[in-house]
């Protein structure tokens, strides 16, 4: 088991940043290709970008590309996401996500694929 805990979301204006930390415990850190992902009111949730078990590869979706940063500290075992430029379209509960799989761009987008979630962390950006 890994257990995932979502911190750094809250209230901001738009063109404002926030960094989001998700904490991970139980089992190896540095074993699992991790995730963010987020969810809007009345959508479903949706891909934001994810990095591979060293950290040296990332991938990012199209709609955040440029403005959202994903990077990992295995010795802190905590995966981050720098969200800059921050837009009111960006509000929703943000959620990391732990995976065995291969850091391969066909696997990283389905929910389906992660096997651990964390509970969420709200962001809201007001226009």
């Amino acid at each position: 088991q890994v257990q995932l805990v979502e911190s750094g979301g809250g209230l901001v204006q738009a063109g404002g940043s926030l960094r989001l930390s998700c904490a991970a415990s139980g089992r190896t850190f540095s074993n699992y290709v991790m995730g963010w992902f987020r969810q809007a009111p009345g959508k479903e949730r949706e891909f934001v970008a994810a990095i591979s078990r060293s950290g040296s590869s990332t991938y990012s979706a199209d709609s955040v590309k440029g403005r959202f940063t994903i990077s990992r500290d295995n010795a802190k075992n905590t995966v981050y996401l720098q969200m800059n430029s921050l837009k009111p379209e960006d509000t929703a509960v943000y959620y990391c996500a732990g995976t065995q799989k291969t850091f391969a761009l066909m696997l990283l987008r389905p929910l389906s694929n992660y096997d651990y979630w964390g509970q969420g962390t709200q962001v809201t950006v007001s226009s």
